[in-house]
C-alpha cells in the first residue's frame, strides 16, 4: 500500500537526480521513508536517494517496491505547477501508480522491478572532505566544457581545484581554503572524471547552496547534498578514469 501527496518542486528534485542515470528505477517504499540506488548502464556512477516522509504533504506506506519509468514521471511534472501539489496511489490489483495532478488524473503501468537489483554502496574512505558552493562548480564546469572531456578534480590543505587539460588551451578553478565552507586534507589528492556525468549529476542539484565532495587519489569521488529542503539526501558516486603513466 502507497498513498501520498507531494509537492511538485520536490518531485522535480527526485525526477531531476534519478533520471541523471537511469531511464527506469526501483523505488522502495517504506514506512518512514522511500529509496532509491541505481547503477547506470555503463556501471561508471550510482545514485543513492533517500526522502523522508517529511518531505511529503501526506504519506501512508507499507514495505514494498515500485518500478517507475523516468520519462512518464518528467510528463507528469509538465502538467504541475511549481507550488501544486501531485496525489499518489498504488492500484495493486492492475500495478499501476494512480496520479493526480488538479483535475487530471493518469494511470501509469509500472515497471517489473525483478530485474532491477538492488547495488550496494561501497564503503569507502576517503581522505579528503570538502564543502563547495555549487555556483562554484557550475562555473568549474562552464569554464572546463570547450577545453576537453575530462575534469580532474584536486583537493589539498589549501583548497579545491578543478582543472580540464586540453591539447593546447587548460583552464583551472581555485577554491581557496578560506572560500570553502570546510575541507579536511591532509595531504594532495587528485583525480580525474569524465566531464559529462559530473556535469549531469551537478546540473541534478537544484536547490542545494553548498555540496560536499569526498575525494582521493584515483579514486571514485562520492558527491553528497540535501534535496527537499533538507528532508532528503543524495549521495552519487563517480569512478575515476585511471591515467595511464607516460
Amino acid at each position: 500500500m502507497f498513498e501520498g501527496k507531494v509537492k511538485a518542486d520536490v518531485l522535480k528534485e527526485v525526477v531531476d537526480v534519478v533520471s541523471t542515470l537511469v531511464d527506469e528505477a526501483k523505488f522502495n517504499v517504506g514506512k518512514d521513508s522511500i529509496t532509491v540506488k541505481a547503477v547506470d548502464p555503463a556501471h561508471v556512477a550510482m545514485v543513492d536517494l533517500t526522502l523522508d516522509r517529511g518531505a511529503f504533504e501526506a504519506y501512508k506506506a507499507d514495505e514494498g517496491e515500485l518500478g517507475v519509468d523516468m520519462d512518464k514521471m518528467k510528463e507528469i511534472l509538465r502538467l504541475a505547477k511549481g507550488g501544486e501539489t501531485i496525489s499518489f496511489s498504488h492500484d495493486e490489483d492492475k500495478n499501476r501508480l494512480v496520479v493526480t495532478v488538479g483535475n487530471t488524473t493518469r494511470r501509469m503501468a509500472l515497471v517489473d522491478t525483478a530485474g532491477m537489483s538492488d547495488p550496494k554502496v561501497p564503503s569507502l574512505n576517503l581522505p579528503a572532505k570538502l564543502v563547495v558552493r555549487t555556483d562554484e562548480l557550475r562555473q568549474a564546469i562552464r569554464a572546463s566544457e570547450s577545453i576537453s572531456d575530462h575534469i580532474a578534480l584536486k583537493a589539498s590543505p589549501d583548497g579545491f581545484e578543478i582543472v580540464s587539460e586540453g591539447d593546447t588551451d587548460n583552464v583551472s578553478h581555485m577554491v581557496p581554503k578560506d572560500l570553502l565552507e570546510e575541507l579536511q586534507s591532509k595531504e594532495a589528492v587528485r583525480s580525474l572524471f569524465p566531464l559529462d556525468y559530473f556535469s549531469n549529476m551537478v546540473k541534478a542539484i537544484s536547490s542545494a547552496p553548498t555540496v560536499t565532495l569526498y575525494l582521493g587519489s584515483d579514486y571514485p569521488v562520492k558527491i553528497e547534498f540535501k534535496i527537499a529542503g533538507g528532508k532528503g539526501e543524495v549521495k552519487f558516486l563517480l569512478a575515476p578514469r585511471i591515467e595511464s603513466e607516460g
